[in-house]
């Protein structure tokens, strides 16, 4: 169902608005589901590495070999948007990482590490579909609502996210009673949940958001050019504020994800009980993802560097309350953890709508694409530090040294020339 080429701007935009209300449900759903998988997998894959190699290091592979899938597979997905539409991109990355929950289970079932590692890496994949969703819900937002619309989907998030972890148990008895072992039972659920993302995609992301947008744009006169994913790289030159949004939501991201993934360690060292740390784990989730509509209608309302500024005052204030805190105070370190996501969620949405509203329609998905690259090698990188920090040192130095990537964004959000935005860009 596409509008036809002859019909009034007017009603382009009409039609627009009505696809896009539909197609932000639909990507919520898949988020839903998604989060689901993904949520869930995360535990269960470090649990069951480390269970076969007998080693925590081997726990803490497996989550790197999630985040490689991730960021290796951001621009192919990019380049399937680029050439074939939002719906075959988003459908094809869930598809490979119900692939990769096949995989898993068939490692788990034979011990083999190896399988297992390329079962994570391809379930990563998952992630970089994810990611990739929050950025198709702004193909057609007008340029005062990409905000509140990419804030839903990663609000969406939050359900799969608090849904899977807790679906452990069950779905580890699920996996021994079909005579599997118990934890790959909590990949039969990534894989269904991840079939299922691809399949309600794939169906029912109708008319293709991307696809449509552009329609639009050729029968108003703009431009019919393919783009190209190596012209991203070049297209960036000239964008500056769109450079200093991907610096936005890297810089986001490795802070929360050097504080985030030591804290249990820093915990577990005190011998607080799992039930406690897994307490402040859920707390510092609802802060990444409960509040994302309050922070896209800021976003939209007060203006992308104000609410950046913002987020990173609260990131500073999570690192100074983490690094004050008692291993063994699950209140402080969970109003520290609380902080970091919520810091982290205004980072994601301002930076990610800042690359959305400073780059050319017809270039969004390869900016995109390299935005999310950066995030997620930003993110393994962060974790990797973060661990020798932790080694050679201490939490709390972990925590102190997280401040100095703020420092840095802050000087160049606070530049004057960040809050002069480049000429507006249509959908």
């Amino acid at each position: 169902m596409t509008a036809p080429a002859d019909v009034s701007a007017e009603s382009r935009a009409e039609y627009a608005e009505v696809v896009q209300r539909r197609s932000v449900r639909v990507l919520s759903a898949g988020q839903v589901l998604g989060g689901i998988a993904v949520a869930g997998s995360i535990p269960a894959g470090a649990l069951l590495a480390a269970s076969i190699a007998d080693s925590e290091a081997a726990a803490g592979i497996a989550q790197t070999f999630g985040v490689l899938g991730a960021a290796l597979l951001a621009l192919p997905l990019a380049r399937i948007a680029l050439s074939k539409g939002r719906r075959p991109a988003l459908a094809t990355g869930y598809g490979i990482g119900a692939v990769g929950a096949a995989i898993v289970i068939s490692g788990a079932v034979t011990r083999s590490l190896i399988l297992i590692y390329g079962g994570c890496l391809l379930v990563g994949v998952a992630s970089a579909a994810g990611y990739q969703a929050r950025y198709a819900a702004t193909d057609l937002a007008t340029p005062t609502s990409r905000a509140k619309a990419l804030s839903w989907v990663v609000w969406a998030a939050t359900i799969g996210a608090v849904l899977g972890p807790n679906l452990l148990n069950a779905s580890g008895l699920l996996g021994l009673r079909l005579g599997l072992p118990q934890l790959s039972g909590p990949y039969l659920v990534t894989g269904v949940a991840l079939a299922a993302a691809a399949l309600v995609l794939f169906l029912f992301l109708r008319p293709d958001p991307y696809l449509l947008a552009s329609g639009h744009r050729e029968a108003a006169g703009g431009s019919t050019v393919k783009p190209r994913l190596r012209d991203g790289i070049e297209h960036l030159r000239s964008r500056p504020r769109a450079i200093l949004g991907i610096a936005i939501i890297s810089i986001g991201h490795v802070v929360m994800v050097m504080v985030m993934v030591m804290t249990p360690v820093h915990m577990a060292h005190v011998d607080v009980t799992l039930q406690l740390i897994g307490l402040v784990i859920s707390v510092h989730i609802a802060g990444m993802y409960a509040f994302s509509p309050v922070v896209g209608w800021a976003v939209d309302r007060y203006g992308r560097i104000q609410i950046t500024a913002v987020s990173i005052g609260v990131l500073v204030a999570a690192c100074l309350i983490c690094a004050a805190a008692p291993a063994d105070n699950v209140v402080i370190l969970g109003i520290g953890l609380f902080l970091l996501g919520l810091g982290w969620s205004g980072t994601l949405i301002a930076g990610s709508t800042m690359v959305t509203d400073e780059t050319e329609p017809t270039e969004r998905p390869a900016v995109q694409g390299l935005s999310d690259l950066a995030m997620n090698v930003a993110g393994a990188l962060g974790g990797v530090v973060a661990g020798l920090i932790v080694w050679g040192s201490s939490y709390p130095v972990l925590c102190l040294a997280a401040l100095f990537p703020l420092a840095g964004l802050a000087v160049a959000v606070a530049n004057p020339a960040c809050r002069q935005h480049s000429n507006a860009r249509s959908i």
